[in-house]
């Protein structure tokens, strides 16, 4: 099933940025709308708040209480913000557009700290923090950047796979802007949808805060990357 699914992902990516190749060509490399500020900029501070250390899921009260899916909700997001920051420190070598590499960079200036966030959470809880997959280049083979091998996460909302990212990496200009785009859309909906499961089911107010964050921020860049791929 997981190899079906990740065909059929595949298809989809490949039609959608072919669909949206030409559109984005019209856009040029012009610089972005130089608003000021990112979406992700916020008062992100009561997500920095930790838990008590070595503390049990549903044993606090108040509001250093947390949950089992408070929990799962920074174990998956960490690897999924770490995949978005590798797909964001591929534009400035790669990309033609302006608007793309603002975004990337901005994108970067969010879910960084946002990591470190999570991670403090994991570690006053007592619980397992993920840490980057070790790269498997075989001898002589060009060295992928650390953590590009996303085969334990595939399955996660929203994850791109190892022969997506190399594909990635390997593009250039318009090519690369429009396949970033187009792959950063579908992270972006993956990390929406896994924040609205926190929303839904978690307990720990700050990973809530953020969680909201995540959701405010990212649904307005998926509208921004998608009016750069001429969908609106």
């Amino acid at each position: 099933m997981n190899s079906i699914r990740t065909r059929t992902r595949r298809t989809a990516l490949v039609a959608a940025m072919a669909t949206a190749a030409f559109l984005l060509a019209a856009c040029g490399g012009g610089s972005g709308d130089d608003s000021g500020g990112s979406a992700h900029e916020g008062p992100h501070g009561s997500a920095s708040a930790s838990a008590d250390a070595g503390s049990t899921p549903g044993s606090e009260t108040g509001e250093q209480a947390h949950n089992a899916q408070d929990v799962a909700f920074a174990q998956g997001m960490i690897p999924h913000h770490r995949q978005a920051l590798e797909m964001a420190r591929l534009a400035p070598d790669r990309s033609a557009s302006a608007e793309v590499e603002d975004l990337a960079a901005r994108i970067e200036k969010a879910q960084d700290p946002e990591i470190t966030t999570m991670t403090g959470w994991l570690t006053a809880w007592g619980e397992d923090v993920p840490q980057p997959a070790a790269s498997n280049a075989s001898p002589g083979a060009t060295e992928p950047m650390p953590g590009m091998d996303h085969s334990g996460h595939s399955g996660m909302p929203g994850m791109m796979d190892g022969q997506d990212m190399a594909e990635l990496e390997k593009a250039s200009g318009r090519a690369f802007d429009t396949m970033f785009l187009t792959m950063m859309v579908q992270h972006h909906e993956g990390a929406v949808e896994m924040a609205g499961t926190e929303q839904a089911e978690g307990r720990y107010a700050p990973a809530r805060a953020l969680a909201d964050d995540i959701v405010t921020a990212q649904n307005a860049e998926i509208a921004e990357m998608n009016k750069l791929l001429g969908k609106q």
